[in-house]
């Protein structure tokens, strides 16, 4: 906070028309209009969506955004003169390289966003990070440089924001004293299902998730479990915990966010409704807590809580989190590029959705983990995989 007591910030959001991001924006607005703090949007980066980007730009006066899709981005510089456009599929990057900001909302989904996010860490900026694959495809690699830089990461994901929150409510929870962290996971529309069931739903069945809305690629990793196994990874860069202290329940009312078990076997857990707007704010805030704009949790409609063990039989997908941890090295990237082609050729009906998880441990096992010193081994691997999955996919080319 500056002397009068207002939290000053200057933001980039990058992913700004996505899920995180539209909530973002939205948790920005909330505190300005409050006047808990004040913020200033200094760069928006997405995809394709024009329209979104533009009245987003306008609403906040932002001087400078990137669009990966040249022809979008076209579009965006015709309809906002006199502000800054990047483009291509290296804008991001190029627009972090440039601008002068104190924080940023890492949102964009998959590994696109890891150079840009990257670019934040070496500036020593706070990032709210929403995008897992930053840490699961180059965590070796980014966590030196944000100690190095002084940077700060504070996880946006609800359940990495729990664990988060529980640990500073634990005097920063001490690693020694952290017996385990639990991260709770909905089980996603396939939680009853049986494998036969699981292995060949449809992309309209997968997209339908009972708790949470997010974008198509989110809501089949959460239909695959394959969005835990990145938490855990996650979590293990994070939190600098070991494999064994991280483990996964099924908690189907996405109430709890997950726990913080400790030496002396007491429980912490941090409780909210399913709105992405409260860990984004926390973010943006923190260590404050000013008054929020989500839902409120309404214990008077609270009944119960439900808790179930994973069954690793269908959602194999969770098992391969820890043989990544173990591997070290390429293996986070390898993991992370194989899940998203996989999942793009689900989405594009080219294979089955039981086949997604089959690819991924196909590529683990093909391809050689390599010692990640620097970022162009973390996106040659990245490469490597996403060209193996499509070999196979084009090839039609089954599990054994």
């Amino acid at each position: 906070m500056n002397r009068s007591g207002l939290t000053k910030r200057r933001v980039v959001v990058l992913g700004s028309t996505g899920s995180i991001g539209v909530n973002t924006l939205a948790v920005v607005d909330h505190l300005n209009a409050s006047g808990a703090a004040d913020i200033r949007v200094v760069g928006l980066a997405a995809g394709r969506k024009a329209e979104v980007l533009i009245e987003q730009a306008k609403k906040f006066k932002v001087p400078q955004v990137a669009v990966a899709d040249p022809g979008a981005a076209a579009q965006v510089a015709k309809a906002l003169p006199g502000v800054k456009v990047f483009a291509g599929p290296d804008s991001a990057l190029e627009l972090m390289e440039q601008v002068e900001a104190t924080d940023l909302v890492a949102a964009v989904v998959g590994s696109a966003g890891l150079p840009a996010t990257f670019v934040g860490a070496t500036k020593g900026m706070t990032i709210g990070l929403a995008n897992k694959e930053t840490l699961v495809a180059a965590g070796a690699l980014v966590t030196p440089v944000v100690r190095k830089h002084n940077a700060r990461i504070i996880p946006v994901d609800s359940e990495h924001s729990a664990v988060f929150q529980c640990l500073e409510a634990h005097r920063g929870g001490d690693p020694a004293q952290v017996k385990r962290i639990v991260l709770t996971a909905s089980g996603g529309p396939f939680r009853t299902a049986s494998r036969e069931e699981i292995a060949n739903a449809t992309v309209e069945q997968a997209l339908k998730h009972p708790t949470w809305t997010m974008g198509p690629k989110i809501t089949i990793d959460s239909a695959t479990m394959m969005n835990k196994a990145l938490e855990i990874i996650e979590a293990h860069w994070l939190f600098d915990l070991p494999a064994e202290k991280i483990d996964v329940i099924i908690h189907p009312q996405s109430t709890v966010h997950s726990f913080v078990e400790f030496a002396d076997n007491s429980v912490l857990a941090q409780l909210g409704p399913p709105d992405m707007k409260t860990p984004i704010q926390y973010a943006l805030t923190y260590p404050d807590r000013p008054a929020g704009c989500s839902d409120v949790l309404d214990w008077s409609k609270l009944r119960k809580l439900d808790f179930e063990a994973p069954d690793h039989e269908r959602f194999p997908s969770l098992r391969l989190a820890y043989d990544v941890i173990e591997a070290g090295g390429t293996a986070g990237a390898v993991f992370n590029a194989a899940n998203e082609a996989a999942v793009a050729a689900f989405l594009e009906r080219r294979i089955r959705f039981g086949r997604i998880v089959e690819l991924v441990a196909e590529a683990l096992s093909a391809i050689d983990a390599r010692p990640v010193d620097s970022m162009q081994t973390v996106l040659a691997a990245d490469r490597e995989a996403r060209a193996f999955v499509e070999d196979r996919v084009g090839k039609g080319v089954l599990s054994r």
